[in-house]
């Protein structure tokens, strides 16, 4: 394979060696950066679709601001790659998204061109607005500038920001970067003609001039002044709605056009009063055919083959914990017509898209919404439906105090699906779900389970359909399960009950694991009896109710207890510790107990299995916490006393 030439590129160290580029050959390093960015991801795997989408605008925007001194703020980062390539991290970009490489997103720690970390949606505005009063209050004059993309428009916060910018005089601008078409469709010369000309400054001070004369007639002539320069405007733009909330709009420009691209962004650029809005078009994976062929299919990818864009996907015996859900929910909806799923915007990532081919008019995607999601899911159960709601354990967090006052507080059955719980590998600490246990099962009557295995998945998606006295939540972390057998169809367990998996349930050590650190446990549990040790290992199923009978059963057979979750601490292991101090079982000094949660640290990105032993929650970090717990015992074995 030829190796991939890019003279131009080679050239720029940093964004200021765009801004030397004569304008001629702009384009040129556009072709080389998609290129480069291309063969990248094609080595890392990552988002490709979406940054692929951005390179035009990415390189207008270096060129024509002032980067790292103005602000450029990307919104969710998963279009960052070309902007990082521009930035002064082209040499280590096929280190993204692996153990000590760059971030897959934008972050404030990685360069000074990121003034902004992020990885959740709809924040750049925000953000964004907040600089632009800190400049202002210090006297400053950097442009900030935030590029959102029309999915992350969907969130409210976004038009929160938006509403609050629109009342204010700060200058903010914002590229609202439409890769979907779904709100209007660049129309050619005329639209990138009315973009300069409404950009321009002869416009902006004619439309000044005309606000200040306007200002100084009667009220009712003023706004009719103003109704017909947004009628006119919005007749041939389209931008009414954001006129509405304080902004001036321009566009649709073509994001691909650099033509046009930049003149416009020069002109916003010099333009010195108000937010401004810059509607830009742009098609995810363009100038890569399986890319634009297949825009959902190329957004996030691993390794792939550049020539033919197949990706290569490892071999697996055993089915996704995502698949097993959807598959579950879609053979129980099959056999109650209440069962309802709700997805926020992630219909592929949460399984729902499967479950939408079987229950369309039962399937629904309510945008980058978190909040009215799970809202939207709690007015379903209080008329009588079974709302699935099916959210990242990480995004789950944006709608906590809906959790909290619409559904917990109310005793709503509402069932929560926290895909991707625990560790998430190359995504890293924005898409970790560390805290979902720690944050549900403080909730008065909510019922949290995980499933060790994809059939103990099956049968909590069962026990979710029958159960309908409150909230309920399954978390499931990402990947493969175990491969074991899944029964045809699951069975109901009892509310708060766990099982004894291997052992007498009495001896030297009680190991419990939450969820799947149920397999680690096992081959912990093998190594120590190997040893000499008596081991017990039970499976929690529960972190809330907890399995009374079961603990304390445990704790009053063994010398140590450890607990062991993939969650932050506050969750599973203190509920335990809560409840063996309440029954006055750490008041004697003959029983040890200790909980092995998630460190107190946010953990990069990494292989799945790197950052459980950086966590201290493998196998030989529970063997080594056994040892240590128990300390000396004789020699005959084999275990040393703990330093």
């Amino acid at each position: 394979m030829t190796p991939l030439q890019t003279p131009l590129l080679d050239t720029i160290k940093d964004a200021a060696d765009v801004r030397r580029l004569p304008p001629e050959k702009l384009a040129q390093l556009a072709a080389e950066l998609r290129a480069e960015t291309i063969d990248a991801v094609s080595v890392t795997g990552g988002h490709l679709g979406a940054g692929l989408g951005v390179v035009e605008l990415t390189v207008a925007l270096h060129r024509v601001f002032n980067t790292p001194h103005d602000r450029l703020i990307w919104d969710v980062g998963h279009q960052c790659y070309p902007h990082k390539i521009l930035t002064g991290r082209r040499d280590r970009i096929r280190t993204l998204r692996q153990g000590g490489g760059l971030s897959g997103f934008t972050k404030r720690s990685e360069s000074v061109y990121d003034p902004f970390g992020a990885a959740h949606s709809s924040t750049s505005i925000s953000a964004g607005l907040g600089m632009a009063v800190a400049r202002d209050l210090s006297g400053g004059d950097r442009n900030v500038v935030c590029v959102i993309g029309d999915g992350a428009m969907s969130a409210g916060m976004a038009y929160e920001a938006m509403n609050n910018a629109g009342a204010m005089d700060s200058r903010l601008i914002v590229i609202l970067n439409d890769n979907d078409m779904s709100i209007a469709p660049p129309t050619g010369a005329m639209s990138a003609y009315l973009a300069r000309l409404i950009s321009g400054q002869t416009y902006l001070s004619l439309r000044e001039i005309g606000k200040q004369l306007a200002g100084r007639l009667p009220k009712f002539v003023e706004r009719g002044a103003q109704r017909a320069e947004e009628f006119a405007r919005g007749f041939w733009t389209g931008g009414t709605l954001f006129e509405e909330l304080g902004f001036y709009y321009v566009g649709p420009i073509d994001g691909h056009n650099l033509d046009h691209l930049l003149p416009v962004l020069k002109n916003v650029r010099d333009a010195k009063s108000g937010p401004i809005l810059v509607h830009v078009v742009t098609q995810k994976g363009k100038g890569y055919a399986p890319a634009e062929a297949s825009a959902d299919k190329y957004h996030g990818v691993v390794k792939f083959d550049v020539l033919t864009g197949a990706q290569q996907k490892a071999k697996s015996n055993a089915p996704s914990y995502t698949r097993v859900f959807a598959e579950s929910l879609i053979a129980e909806a099959g056999r109650d017509d209440k069962v309802v799923a709700v997805t926020a915007a992630m219909p592929t990532g949460t399984g729902l898209d499967l479950f939408g081919q079987v229950h369309p008019q039962r399937t629904f995607d309510v945008g980058i919404a978190e909040q009215h999601a799970v809202t939207f899911a709690a007015g379903l159960a209080a008329e009588g439906f079974k709302p699935f709601c099916a959210i990242y354990s990480t995004f789950l967090q944006r709608g906590y105090d809906q959790v909290v006052h619409d559904v917990a507080l109310q005793g709503l059955p509402v069932r929560f699906i926290l895909d991707r719980a625990g560790l998430v590998g190359a995504d890293g600490a924005t898409h970790a779900g560390a805290f979902d246990v720690a944050f549900l099962a403080c909730l008065p009557g909510m019922v949290l389970m995980a499933p060790a295995d994809e059939a103990e998945l099956t049968h909590m998606m069962a026990t979710a359909v029958a159960y309908n006295d409150g909230p309920l939540a399954i978390r499931f972390p990402r990947g493969e399960g175990v491969g074991v057998d899944r029964p045809e169809r699951g069975a109901v367990l009892p509310i708060g009950m766990g099982r004894l998996v291997s052992g007498m349930g009495e001896g030297d050590l009680a190991l419990v694991a939450l969820g799947t650190r149920l397999a680690d446990c096992l081959k912990a549990a093998e190594r120590l009896e190997a040893k000499g040790l008596k081991v017990s290992v039970a499976d929690a199923r529960f972190a809330k109710p907890l399995d009374r009978d079961l603990l304390l059963r445990l704790a009053a057979g063994h010398r140590a207890l450890i607990t062991v979750e993939e969650g932050s601490v506050g969750g599973f292991g203190s509920h335990v510790l809560q409840l063996l101090t309440d029954e006055g079982l750490l008041d004697r000094g003959s029983l040890k107990v200790r909980a092995m949660v998630l460190p107190d640290i946010y953990i990069d990105q990494d292989t799945q299995a790197r950052q459980l032993a950086q966590a201290g929650l493998d196998a030989d970090a529970i063997c080594a916490k056994a040892e240590g717990l128990l300390g000396a015992v004789q020699a005959g074995r084999g275990l040393v006393k703990a330093g």
